[in-house]
């Protein structure tokens, strides 16, 4: 009988956690004005809130003693940690990520080299998806003592370079001009701040142009540096400009 009270108040702890989960997505969190991340923090802790105190009711439905459970954990508690302190290191460092959020459930971090937008931040480890598809797991530790690059800490926005070579003999501000307005004029360019472009190298052959704009959306990065690739060479070649 114990057994079986200890299996079913676990079971019904998943299903109350799940339960109130669903209840929090579906029907609540829409109702507030909560920030990137917030929802899922909270989501996330409930969970594991529910779960430990589930685990404890089971232990009483067992028939076993909390109190001298409490002792016998103490007792344990400093042998077990020099053996878990990687386990232990990794779940604080989710609880960090968790209430401090310097990285969000949605957003695009470097870690080691490795790009990509962060899917879940779970009690242990978190996962990256990268854009190929692949996903990487990070433990929580390495995200919180390593140096991390948030693309989108505080916005989505990013800017896009594209460096173009045209022939020493084209007129440098008109190339400039020219860069300037077909940039500002692709629909997905940010108007504020406005397309910047720099001469950054002069050689016997050529002359070095960097193209600078800004877009709202991260995600939109590299159609949008293909597509105004795209647009300077045309606008380039109706202007008889060589590209070197």
């Amino acid at each position: 009988g114990g057994i079986l009270a200890f299996l079913i108040t676990v079971w019904a702890s998943f299903l109350i956690s799940k339960f109130l989960r669903f209840v929090l997505e579906e029907d609540v969190y829409h109702h507030f004005h909560l920030a990137r991340g917030i929802p899922y923090a909270i989501s996330t802790m409930l969970h594991y809130a529910i779960l430990l105190v589930g685990f404890f009711v089971a232990l009483g439905a067992l028939g076993i003693d909390l109190t001298k459970l409490t002792i016998l954990a103490g007792a344990f508690s400093v042998g077990i940690g020099f053996g878990l302190q990687n386990v232990i290191n990794n779940f604080v460092s989710g609880l960090i990520l968790l209430f401090e959020r310097p990285i969000k459930v949605g957003d695009v971090i470097d870690v080691g080299g490795n790009v990509g937008e962060v899917s879940r931040i779970g009690i242990r480890a978190s996962v990256i998806r990268t854009a190929d598809g692949s996903e990487i797991i990070v433990p929580n530790g390495s995200l919180i003592s390593s140096q991390v690059t948030n693309w989108t800490l505080s916005d989505r926005k990013r800017a896009v370079e594209v460096s173009v070579n045209v022939a020493s003999g084209a007129d440098p501000q008109r190339v400039v001009e020219l860069l300037k307005s077909t940039a500002g004029a692709h629909p997905g360019v940010a108007k504020e701040p406005s397309p910047q472009v720099y001469v950054t190298n002069f050689s016997a052959g050529a002359i070095t142009f960097q193209l600078r704009a800004w877009i709202d959306r991260y995600e939109d990065l590299a159609q949008l540096r293909s597509d105004l690739s795209l647009a300077v060479n045309n606008a380039l070649a109706r202007d008889k400009i060589a590209i070197a």
